[in-house]
């Protein structure tokens, strides 16, 4: 029998022979994980088999890129992935490893139950502390901070994270919660902002979070912006990027001039409404573009004009902006198309 599918979707991978990344199609099934150069492809460009390989996330092996984790294979081979953000990784990081564990104990794939579990007075799970912090009334205040002719928006200092952990009684006391926060920032939860705190994670000290009101963080599923800051004549954010993240993930796009089509990783906001495409083997710094969505009409559409028919795949939609720009994106799914022109309509009609 062929082995059962259990996931698939974009995903940024390492090269095993050149360093350099690109955005993959990758097949989970119960015994290997198959990538492909592109969705429509036949052939994969390679195959993991999961049967005693070892699953590291978060793993810290190249420490400027986010979401990465890593499957080591029996013939102690590495495999580098990246996903577009925190949830997906989550989502994959979890498949792969109860597939690693059926393998392991000689049984079918199949995801564990979701009722929770009572949890350990000493037992901390991160996951739901992470959703705790992003609570809108009772959580962590995102802020906008200065410092240094700099902008920070969508931001907290460490000082912060050790107060709310303190005052909701998830900690003792400071030094545990800055145990807690440094494990928050070593799974990819929190990140830091700014050379004070990304000076302390890279330095290797004890707490990588520190209990200073001049350390910036931002929750990783956050609309923090990092960039409109990179030099010290630039200190203003762009009106664009004010906004908060609805949505984020992978499409394909169709190029404007050679109309081929590329794995574009999206990061849409809410107001001002707007939509940001980067590369995604390049991470958040790489911009490509923006589509200011107010007035826009999105449409599910089934063809596109001066598109090779190999590269379509269906699950086509449209935007037209208020200036009558065009542009086709492609998901992987029928749903994911249906949520990705929701998600999309929503905020064209509520976002400035």
């Amino acid at each position: 029998m062929e082995p059962k599918q259990i996931k698939e979707g974009y995903l940024v991978k390492k090269g095993t022979v050149l360093n350099s990344w690109n955005a993959v199609w990758v097949v989970l099934s119960e015994d290997g994980v198959e990538f492909y150069k592109k969705k429509t492809d036949n052939t994969p460009k390679g195959m993991i088999p999961l049967k005693g390989a070892v699953l590291t996330c978060p793993c810290q092996d190249y420490n400027k890129r986010t979401f990465v984790f890593k499957i080591n294979t029996v013939k102690n081979q590495d495999h580098y992935f990246q996903a577009s953000h925190l949830e997906e990784r989550e989502s994959w990081v979890k498949d792969i490893k109860r597939a690693i564990s059926c393998l392991l104990g000689g049984k079918k794939f199949a995801r564990k139950s979701t009722r929770r579990s009572i949890r350990l007075p000493d037992t901390v799970n991160l996951s739901d502390l992470y959703v705790q912090m992003r609570d809108q009334e009772d959580g962590i205040k995102e802020l906008k901070l200065e410092k240094e002719k700099r902008v920070y928006n969508h931001c907290f200092t460490g000082g912060c994270v050790v107060d709310w952990l303190i005052s909701k009684d998830k900690a003792r006391n400071r030094p545990e919660a800055l145990m807690l926060a440094t494990g928050l920032l070593n799974e990819g939860f929190l990140q830091p902002a700014g050379d004070v705190s990304k000076n302390a994670v890279e330095g290797g000290a004890e707490s990588a979070v520190l209990d200073e009101a001049n350390a910036f963080y931002y929750f990783a599923d956050s609309g923090f912006f990092c960039e409109g800051y990179s030099s010290d004549e630039d200190g203003v954010l762009k009106e664009e990027f004010r906004g908060n993240i609805t949505k984020q993930g992978c499409l394909l796009k169709q190029g404007h001039r050679r109309k081929n089509w590329k794995v574009r990783k999206f990061i849409l906001r809410d107001d001002p409404a707007y939509i940001h495409y980067y590369d995604p083997s390049k991470g958040d710094d790489y911009l490509l573009g923006s589509i200011h969505l107010r007035g826009s009409v999105i449409t599910a559409v089934e063809f596109v004009p001066d598109a090779k028919r190999y590269d379509v795949d269906g699950n086509l939609f449209e935007i037209i902006t208020s200036d009558e720009t065009h542009y086709f994106l492609q998901a992987a799914t029928a749903d994911e198309r249906k949520d990705w022109i929701k998600a999309i309509q929503l905020v064209s009609k509520t976002g400035k």
